[in-house]
C-alpha cells in the first residue's frame, strides 16, 4: 500500500469513527469529525499533513500525492 492510499484509508476509518462515537457516546464529537475535514481541505491547498509525515516515518512507500 502506497502512502497515498494509507493517508486516505486512515481519514476514512477517523471519519467514520468520530461519526459513529457522535451517535453513540456524545453529539460533541461532530467536532472531530470537522477537525477530520478541515484537515483535509488545509491539506488539499497546502501539501502538508501531518498523518502523511507519520507514515512516511513508518515507512510507507511514497505515492504521487505526498
Amino acid at each position: 500500500m502506497t502512502l497515498d492510499r494509507s493517508v486516505f484509508a486512515f481519514a476514512g476509518v477517523m471519519t467514520l469513527l468520530s461519526v459513529v462515537l457522535t451517535l453513540t457516546v456524545s453529539p460533541h464529537f461532530v467536532w472531530f469529525t470537522a477537525f477530520i475535514g478541515v484537515n483535509l481541505l488545509q491539506s488539499a491547498f497546502t501539501g502538508f499533513c501531518p498523518a502523511a509525515m507519520v507514515f512516511k516515518a513508518l515507512g510507507i512507500k511514497p505515492g504521487c500525492a505526498f
